[in-house]
Formats: C-alpha cells, sequence, structure tokens
C-alpha cells in the first residue's frame, strides 16, 4: 500500500510542479504563443521566440524554484515515512527533464543552463523540510496534549 501511496505523492508533486510551472510561463501575455493552458505540447516553438529574451528565463528559473518548493511539500505531506527524501525526489525528476530540455532544445541562455542546477535540489530540499518542521510542531503538540 506504502507503494501506491507514495508513487501517487510523486505523481501528484509532479503534477502541482507542472502546474506552478504552466502558471509562471503565464504571467506575461506576451509569451504565449499557443492555445492550450500549458505550453508543454509547444514547448520547442515557445523557446525558440524566447531565446534572446533572458527575462522569460528568468521568470522560469522563479517558477521552477516555487514549483519545486511546492511540489516537494505536497509529495511530502502525502508520503509517510522519509518525507524529505521524496520531496528531494520531485527536485531530481524536475532537474532531469530540465536537463533533458536543455539538451534536446538549444535555446537556453548560458546564465539559466547554470543556475537550474541550483534551483531543483534546494528548493525541492526546503519544501520537504518546511512540511517536516510542520510534522515536528504538530507531534510536540500532540504530546503537550497528552501529558496535561
Amino acid at each position: 500500500m506504502n507503494f501506491l501511496r507514495n508513487t501517487f505523492a510523486v505523481l501528484t508533486g509532479l503534477a502541482v510542479a507542472g502546474l506552478l510551472i504552466s502558471i509562471g510561463i503565464r504571467l506575461n501575455s506576451a509569451w504565449i504563443t499557443y492555445d492550450e493552458f500549458a505550453p508543454f505540447q509547444h514547448w520547442k516553438s515557445l523557446l525558440e521566440k524566447m531565446e534572446h529574451k533572458p527575462y522569460f528565463f528568468v521568470a522560469l528559473l522563479i517558477s521552477s524554484g516555487i514549483a519545486a518548493t511546492v511540489g516537494g511539500v505536497v509529495t511530502a505531506i502525502i508520503v509517510k515515512y522519509a518525507k524529505v527524501a521524496y520531496a528531494i525526489l520531485i527536485g531530481f525528476i524536475l532537474l532531469f527533464m530540465a536537463m533533458l530540455d536543455i539538451i534536446i532544445f538549444p535555446y537556453h541562455p548560458t546564465f539559466y543552463k547554470i543556475l537550474i542546477f541550483l534551483t531543483f535540489f534546494p528548493f525541492s530540499w526546503i519544501g520537504g523540510k518546511i512540511t517536516e518542521v510542520i510534522y515536528n510542531r504538530k507531534k510536540r503538540r500532540e504530546r503537550k496534549l497528552k501529558l496535561k
């Protein structure tokens, strides 16, 4: 049962991260070059049009960091054990997808290629730690209530 729960947690965390990245890209109406909500089906044409617009990639980095944090929190809330490890797994999967993106599509600026490594792991770790701190505080309160 834990396998299904953990798989569901990872898939949910990735879906939340994908949703937040999509929302981050939709912040500027000039970046919307597609009809669907998510840009991932038209990713190549979007990157081609944004190749010489570094502020798009800054926004993509910021939304990726937020997405990794929130995706890590969602995953850590759902799993029962090893909350931080599963949150970091979200960061690893997102980093792997970003590296494939950089390898397949040559439209990314150099600062994006460097900073992407510094985005996913730390932010997903922070998401896992946030959840761990919240659960530890909850356990302390429950212990205090039992002692009274």
